[in-house]
């Protein structure tokens, strides 16, 4: 069948940001941890990384290392997977990936390059040895299926991972009583219990609830992903300015609450720990993000994002240099030419 295409060039973004909206999250807990104002609060944070923590079914070691790495001293890569999942949903593993941002992070520079990884992108799956949107790899292998694919995606090894799901995001808001946001637009969303035209918002300074600031984050119809990017942006900002005022350390034991009943990760919490050095070091914590480049795929079969495979060799090579690693592994370039079925 032939594929009716029309393509539109996505120029890459790069630049600074203070934190992404999907590692927010894992660094509050590290914000509470670290402050160790409370035995009780560290204790409690201590038990959230205890339940939250879960094996992979490749060990502790990425096929791409050749030892296990010690955030302490070594440079590591780290996988934050936002999935459209809640517990009215209760979909497990089976529920597609909404967000999906690698971050490498250099131990002597204290820095962090981050890139996010658009849901419908169209790359090889070597789980299943086809091409697919990515988000698909979670609903057929879980989070192994989607590190492998990753991993695959930009030739360099995914260390850790965060696993974090629309009840998180609207249980850390409630528990901070709600954050003060600047909407940019009228809209009107679902909201997390699927409810069409549930959550209707007038643009101006309005405080939110989680349910209202995730709606704000979710929605996709009004406008394109880059814009969907400066929206979370905002939503950060007003998430960071509550979290860190001082009304709101008494609410940090919610906060921790809220992230334990809604995560999985792979860190123990001496790890987790570790990571606190790149906010205290004394040096400056340089934060850039990039987006991957690509251009709009549309077929009969649904829309897709097809990756520029120059730009992608470019920011694979300089995420490597990041994490200061030679190749153990390189991408199947001729996967990029094979025919594979097309759906949603």
């Amino acid at each position: 069948m032939d594929k009716k295409r029309k393509r539109y060039e996505v120029r890459k973004k790069k630049r600074k940001r203070r934190v992404f909206l999907y590692i927010l999250f894992p660094l509050l807990i590290l914000l509470v941890a670290g402050g160790a104002y409370s035995a009780y609060l560290v204790n409690k944070a201590k038990n959230v990384a205890a339940d939250s923590k879960t094996e992979l079914n490749r060990g502790i070691k990425s096929e791409k290392r050749v030892e296990p790495v010690n955030p302490k001293h070594d440079n590591i890569s780290i996988l934050f997977i936002g999935v459209d999942d809640s517990k009215k949903r209760s979909q497990g593993d089976a529920t597609r990936t909404d967000a999906l941002i690698l971050a490498t992070l250099n131990e002597k520079q204290k820095s962090i390059k981050m890139v996010s990884i658009p849901r419908d992108s169209f790359v090889y799956d070597p789980l299943r040895g086809r091409k697919d949107k990515i988000n698909h790899a979670h609903v057929y292998n879980g989070v192994d299926g989607t590190i492998a694919t990753v991993e695959e995606l930009l030739d360099i090894p995914v260390d850790y991972f965060v696993k974090m799901n629309f009840d998180a995001f609207i249980d850390v808001v409630e528990a901070l009583n709600g954050i003060q946001v600047d909407v940019p637009v009228t809209f009107t969303e679902q909201d997390s219990k699927d409810r069409p035209d549930a959550i209707h918002l007038e643009k101006g300074l309005q405080k939110l609830n989680g349910e209202e600031a995730l709606a704000l984050v979710r929605t996709r119809k009004i406008d394109s992903d880059i814009e969907r990017g400066k929206r979370q942006q905002l939503v950060i900002k007003g998430i960071i300015d509550k979290a860190i005022s001082v009304g709101s350390i008494s609410k940090y034991g919610s906060v921790i609450d809220a992230l334990g009943e809604n995560i999985t990760m792979n860190f123990e919490f001496g790890e987790l720990l570790s990571l606190y050095d790149y906010a205290t070091s004394g040096q400056t914590l340089e934060i850039e993000s990039n987006v991957l480049a690509g251009s709009d795929l549309w077929t009969d079969y649904g829309y897709y994002y097809e990756v520029n495979q120059q730009e992608l060799k470019t920011l694979s090579k300089t995420l490597r240099d990041h994490l200061e690693i030679d190749v153990t592994g390189q991408r199947n370039d001729a996967h990029d030419d094979e025919s594979s079925t097309l759906y949603e």
